[in-house]
């Protein structure tokens, strides 16, 4: 119970870091030059040093970039999931801070990820976010990372069914565009 109660916590922490990345979706425009010896002018785009991605279990966005590391199913009873009433699928991830800002890992991963198990042919099936999976974050999870730190963290979501996949759906902050989404097979 006491983990539920700081993980809710962090979803809270996370409404604060709901803009984190959310302005960073500057479309590239063309840019016009004027060359020096004909005097016409030249159409490039202007590249941002910065892209913003989801692919290879890892998210780049401009103030933060996400590496999944694991993942896994816990069944009900098992360590990782000794208190929740359905099997969970649990996440490991690196949380690498490229700004200033005040961000820790519980509130950068909900302001960009949503878990989604479509096994509903009606409506989209976004899981639940169920307890911390590691004991090693109950201290950590909501640290605040230094400009480029590092800090490990974990997160787990609750399964419907034990056969359809999850979909990681990444996004530039909590109404930012979607920037990809990835599968995860449901390994026992």
């Amino acid at each position: 119970m006491k983990k539920k109660l700081i993980f809710s916590a962090g979803l809270v922490l996370s409404l604060g870091l709901a803009g984190c990345g959310a302005d960073t979706a500057k479309e590239e425009k063309p840019k016009e030059e004027t060359t020096a010896s004909t005097g016409e002018k030249d159409t490039a785009k202007e590249t941002k040093s910065e892209d913003v991605y989801f692919k290879d279990n890892e998210v780049k966005i401009e103030d933060l970039k996400i590496n999944i590391t694991e993942t896994k199913v816990i069944p009900v009873g098992e360590k990782g999931n000794e208190y929740g009433e359905k099997p969970v699928f649990a996440i490991w991830y690196e949380t690498t801070n490229l700004s200033d800002k005040d961000i820790d890992p519980t509130s950068a991963w909900m302001a960009v990820f949503t878990a989604i198990q479509d096994n509903d042919p009606n409506a989209v099936n976004e899981i639940e976010v169920g307890a911390l999976p590691d004991d090693r974050f109950l201290n950590t999870q909501l640290e605040t990372i230094k400009k480029d730190g590092t800090v490990e963290n974990a997160v787990a979501y609750e399964l419907d069914d034990l056969e359809t996949p999850v979909t990681l759906v990444a996004t530039q902050g909590l109404l930012g565009k979607e920037l990809g989404k990835q599968d995860y097979e449901i390994k026992k």
